[in-house]
């Protein structure tokens, strides 16, 4: 494996700091003024040193610029300071380089604001892309994909996730932009200072940064056991949410809290870890970072006694110097910790990012004004994993034709109809829409051309208003009344408290299955499409319910193309055609009075239904 295989995750998420790379270069500069001023306040201790010990040094006339900065800048503040000390006694040269030293500390302080304030739009912005890419992704992956997937998981990726790669990854990207400056500007002067010192202290610096890198490794695999582990909780909440009446009915209660407590438990031990380790990254670089200076000051101080042009002055400035490397070198280290816990809750984050569509617009994919002929099979098989579905299917659905599907529960009848909107693709034969191949006719147009109502009525948490015009957002107030009355639900929305602005919980869960339904199908009837599928749209309701919903569907179905999933047969006797759908195959096609003379298999269902 690289070197660098790791930080891949890191450096992929910090990709999305690009488009804010002009307050990116805001904030380096103005982390590079702090930074000079941070060492010029730290600078101007050797002469309050020189003025208190009463060895400043004189010069007769200002200098002149040669080369070096640092020398040129050393002479001119001995000049300023002999001269005031000549003009007017030590006290006022000593206030007056008090002075310089809280001048430079106020614009330190200033510029790191500056550099904070810029980055703020960059750190909330990443988190903003992310959460935003994250949402484009699920809302373009295939259905297939989270069948495998545990929705509470994908919703932990979102939340907690990106939470943990806010707090860590981007967290350090602001140190990147932070810390370096102050550590290489310091390591110029102390270079000038000393080159000697300056390299014992370079060969004992990478020594501590390896131990921290072993402990942040571990530290990784132990944050993405606990990251995973969030989604197990999340998942479990969400479905003991949604579950709640049949738990409460089977008395299940403390079987699913059992398991509930099996989670948070391995959750807590976890975290306990993943704490543990963390907890470790200060102790440890504040304790390095103290040997570290001890040495330094048995190296530098023996230098000192030693060498005549080093003189303690100097050292107790160098030493000075050097403490401003060890904060940023300190937060670099924790920084490491907060990359290899952030690169655990990245890789998950990336993973969703990465996975595989199968379902896009072909490089040629055609536009489909409207539906003009027909939606053809030939010759269709699917499998989903290794089972098969659907057998050879051959079917032509004529525009304007109703199409019934009957048949045993799980015999391909639902499958079969989600392959006409592409949420499946077909794995042999051809399913063609006006003769073209569907994998060739651009998903918008295709979809823009069907309409859908489901046994299990999918409504969301908004108005009801909202939910009948999710397929025409522009529709007026006019257009979403009238599709309602087509529903027969205009009578029942007007009693609501706010009518159609009523807000009708999650998942539609202040309204009958009659009244959701009855929304569901307005809503297809508002999008106006010329091919509707409607999956045992009936199943689910009572005999009253059922009347209503079933005349809404009949003038729904008036001169369009239908594919109806029919449980309850007395409502396809009037079909086109009826197919009857055995272990994913066509075992049986005909008009339902064809079909009776057959004496197969739709007559055995007609006669268990009792149907006269």
């Amino acid at each position: 494996m690289s070197t660098f295989a790791p930080m891949k995750p890191f450096w992929r998420i910090a990709h999305y700091a690009y488009p804010y790379k002009g307050k990116i270069i805001l904030s380096v500069f103005a982390n590079l003024m702090a930074t000079v001023f941070s060492l010029a306040s730290i600078g101007l201790v050797v002469p309050v040193l020189q003025i208190i010990f009463d060895n400043a040094p004189m010069a007769a006339e200002a200098p002149v610029y040669k080369a070096n900065f640092f020398t040129y800048a050393e002479e001119f503040l001995a000049y300023e300071i002999g001269t005031r000390m000549a003009d007017t006694g030590q006290q006022e040269a000593l206030l007056y380089v008090c002075f310089l030293v809280v001048g430079a500390f106020f614009f330190k302080n200033i510029f790191r604001y500056l550099a904070q304030y810029t980055l703020a739009p960059m750190r909330n912005g990443i988190t903003r892309d992310l959460r935003r890419a994250l949402h484009q992704k699920i809302l373009a992956l295939p259905i297939g994909y989270f069948t495998e997937q545990r929705k509470g998981d994908i919703i932990s990726r979102m939340t907690s996730d990106l939470k943990e790669i806010e707090n860590g990854v981007l967290a350090t990207i602001e140190m990147l932009f932070r810390e370096p400056i102050m550590i290489l500007t310091s390591l110029g002067v102390l270079i000038w200072m000393s080159p000697q010192l300056t390299l014992f202290v370079l060969v004992l610096l990478p020594l501590v940064s390896l131990l921290i890198t072993r402990i942040g490794k571990s530290l990784k695999r132990s944050s993405k056991k606990a990251q995973e582990q969030v989604g197990e909780i999340l998942s479990l909440t969400e479905e003991d949410v949604s579950g709640l009446k049949v738990i409460k009915a089977f008395t299940a209660e403390k079987q699913k809290g059992d398991l509930f407590e099996k989670a948070i438990s391995n959750y807590y031990f976890l975290m306990n870890k993943v704490l543990r380790k963390n907890d470790l990254a200060s102790p440890i670089s504040e304790f390095m970072g103290s040997l570290v200076m001890a040495l330094i000051i048995w190296y530098g101080g023996s230098l000192v006694l030693e060498q005549g042009d080093f003189t303690a002055e100097s050292f107790i400035a160098y030493v000075l110097f050097f403490y401003q490397i060890i904060p940023p070198s300190k937060s670099l280290s924790q920084a490491s910790y907060k990359i290899q816990q952030g690169n655990a809750s990245s890789e998950r984050v990336l993973e969703l990012l990465d996975a595989e569509n199968p379902i896009q617009d072909h490089p040629e994919a055609e536009s489909l004004a409207e539906f003009s002929d027909a939606i053809e099979f030939k010759d269709v098989c699917f499998s989903y994993q290794e089972k098969q579905i659907l057998k050879n299917i051959n079917l032509t659905v004529k525009k304007g034709k109703t199409v019934a599907l009957v048949g045993q529960s799980g015999g391909g009848k639902t499958t079969l109809t989600n392959l006409v909107p592409r949420f499946y693709d077909i794995n042999s034969g051809s399913l063609k829409i006006d003769g073209i191949d569907l994998k060739k006719v651009k998903l918008f147009d295709l979809r823009s051309q069907l309409g859908i109502v489901t046994q299990e009525t999918l409504l969301f948490n908004e108005s009801v208003a909202y939910n009948i015009a999710l397929g025409r957002p522009q529709a007026t107030r006019e257009e979403v009344i009238a599709a309602a009355k087509i529903a027969n639900a205009h009578d029942f929305i007007k009693g609501l408290p706010k009518g159609y602005d009523t807000n009708i919980g999650d998942a539609g869960g202040k309204l009958s299955g009659g009244q959701k339904q009855r929304l569901s199908i307005a809503r297809a009837v508002l999008k106006n499409p010329p091919i509707l599928i409607l999956d045992e749209a009936t199943s689910a309701l009572d005999t009253e319910s059922e009347k209503l919903v079933q005349d809404a569907l009949f003038r729904l179905m008036e001169n369009r193309t239908s594919l109806v999933i029919a449980h309850r047969l007395s409502t396809i006797q009037h079909a086109d055609e009826i197919l009857v759908i055995n272990e994913g195959e066509i075992a049986e096609q005909g008009s339902h009075q064809e079909l009776l003379d057959k004496q197969g298999i739709y007559h055995k269902l007609v006669e268990m239904q009792s149907f006269t």
